[in-house]
């Protein structure tokens, strides 16, 4: 257990950490994952100050039942998300040729400068393995606070690792730990 008075401020990049986990069946489909749990298991017994969870938002954009499913889901997610002490930072999804997440990095990235800044926390806690995350990594870490990155031991980052003061790779042991049963 880490030190009880350190303040941890988690950040999830929540499409990053789905499509991980569905990729690789981490948890297998239909599972439910108990995200208090999560933040337990990655605070250690420290204060938690702030859980924020980052998503684009998934939109009716074909009119399809397949649409209709995606969004009526999320919307279930991010609720019972909001109702576990989360807050939900959304972005957008754009629908071209490639469905793609838009401005969550940045969103990530302005919290973790602002949150710096500030004197929120003590500790980072980021589960993401984007890169662009990086900058603002250099820039808290500049401030003295430290950073924990958090991904899976079967495709860690090597850029988060090395930038970061602290590693958790999640493997699906672990992770089987923090499902909830029905």
């Amino acid at each position: 257990m880490k030190n009880g008075k350190e303040r941890v401020a988690i950040f999830i990049d929540g499409g990053n950490f789905y499509r991980k986990i569905r990729q690789d069946d981490l948890i297998p489909k239909g599972t439910k994952f108990d995200y208090v749990k999560f933040a337990e298991f990655l605070a250690q017994g420290r204060s938690v100050l702030s859980k924020s969870y980052y998503i684009g938002i998934v939109r009716n954009h074909d009119k399809t039942a397949k649409s209709q499913d995606m969004v009526r889901n999320q919307q279930k997610l991010l609720s019972a998300l909001e109702n576990d002490g989360y807050q939900i930072k959304r972005g957008k999804i754009v629908y071209d040729n490639k469905i793609r997440e838009k401005g969550v990095d940045v969103q990530i990235a302005i919290d973790l400068v602002i949150g710096a800044a500030e004197n929120s926390y003590d500790t980072a806690i980021i589960v993401s393995s984007d890169t662009d995350l990086i900058p603002a990594i250099k820039y808290i870490r500049s401030k003295g606070k430290t950073v924990e990155y958090v991904g899976f031991s079967s495709t860690p980052s090597l850029g988060m690792i090395k930038e970061s003061d602290d590693r958790i790779l999640l493997r699906k042991e672990q992770l089987d730990t923090l499902r909830l049963i029905d």
